[in-house]
């Protein structure tokens, strides 16, 4: 093995985490449709310092033509630019549309990963609980007894998730 492969290994090896987080990312956005794709790269694109800059001079320019500021070209939208008006408005509305479609994939990728993480915290606390049942188990081998511990006694009963959503979502709702 090489001295660089062996840093990709161990890498690789090193942040699973971060791999699977990735990986739930990339695997949505290779599931893309085509419209998907278009909304992402328009929303992308258009959410950009430049294209503020580009939409500014333009605006500034509109104006210029046609306020007459500019003697050489002759005004063809006059104040209160009606045709200016209906170009931003057509703009605003294909432009949120693209933004929604790609807030809503992103969303329905942040659900998934909130479930993910979900569920790894209810196994994360079942082996911990069986951790605890199993230091107590060598505890008393050892005749310790840790039956007094109010704290321990509550960490070894089973967690009830239904409890918590129900209270969570009261404080919610």
């Amino acid at each position: 093995m090489t001295k660089q492969s062996g840093k990709k290994a161990r890498h690789h090896i090193s942040n699973p985490t971060a791999r699977m987080v990735h990986s739930v990312k990339a695997k949505h956005d290779a599931e893309r449709s085509w419209a998907e794709r278009i909304a992402d790269t328009v929303t992308e694109a258009f959410g950009s310092i430049m294209f503020l800059e580009i939409n500014l001079l333009w605006f500034v320019i509109w104006m210029m033509i046609n306020l007459g500021l500019i003697p050489w070209i002759q005004p063809f939208d006059p104040f209160p630019f009606g045709l200016l008006t209906m170009i931003v408005s057509l703009e605003a509305i294909f432009l949120s549309i693209f933004v929604l479609l790609s807030q809503n994939r992103s969303a329905r990728i942040d659900a998934l990963r909130e479930e993910v993480d979900l569920q790894v915290d209810i196994i994360t606390e079942q082996e911990l609980t069986k951790i605890l049942h199993l230091m107590v188990m060598l505890l008393k081998k050892q005749g310790i007894n840790v039956e007094h511990d109010k704290e321990l006694q509550e960490m070894l009963k089973k967690l009830n998730t239904t409890k918590i959503e129900k209270i969570l979502e009261d404080q919610i709702l």
